[in-house]
């Protein structure tokens, strides 16, 4: 709970008021190595802190894994359009790892939205956090080269080699596995 509220408090300062709402409603999660948050046609109805583990976004097309984005621990996990539309999700949401999660549903979220101004401020400055991610992502995937693309990758997550299975990697950066492994061939030499 306290990277939760540390998170929310190094974007704006929250009342006590806030910080005791957000311990009363936010519920503890623990989700295991594979096991899905989410999956397409379900809504989703939980907004998710991940505290410890890591998580990815995937959907299929023509019967194969694309693998949207990964998120590691210190960051919020949701099925964006799913969650605001409250519509059924076309994208999974899976745990690469065990996974430690405080979550709030949409009900809570838009309790605390209403009852604490500063809940609101820091709701839009993580929107537009993860809304800038999701367009930088989509501009690195129509304007960057494969190796320019691994070499965002590495910097932005240095440890994704050792957390990440490759197939999936190559999935997220939209290249075969065996490009990939000639890629990592190239920049081990």
């Amino acid at each position: 709970m306290e990277a939760f509220l540390s998170v929310c408090e190094s974007i704006h300062p929250m009342s006590e008021g806030l910080v005791a709402a957000l311990r009363q409603l936010a519920h503890p999660e623990a989700v295991a190595d594979r096991a899905y948050l989410l999956q397409p046609g379900q809504t989703a109805n939980r907004l998710y802190f991940l505290e410890q583990g890591l998580v990815r976004g995937f959907y299929l097309k023509d019967g194969k894994e694309v693998t949207a984005w990964f998120m590691p621990e210190g960051n919020f996990v949701i099925s964006i359009h799913s969650f605001f539309a409250r519509q059924p999700s076309h994208e999974y949401l899976q745990a690469l790892e065990d996974c430690r999660l405080w979550s709030l549903s949409y009900a809570q979220l838009q309790q605390l939205y209403r009852e604490f101004a500063e809940f609101n401020f820091i709701g839009r400055t993580l929107t537009e956090r993860y809304y800038m991610l999701s367009e930088q992502r989509a501009l690195h995937l129509r304007m960057y080269s494969a190796a320019e693309r691994y070499e965002q990758l590495l910097r932005d997550f240095p440890d994704i080699l050792q957390r990440v299975p490759l197939k999936l990697l190559a999935s997220h950066l939209g290249l075969t596995p065996e490009t990939l492994s000639r890629l990592r061939a190239r920049r081990s030499s």
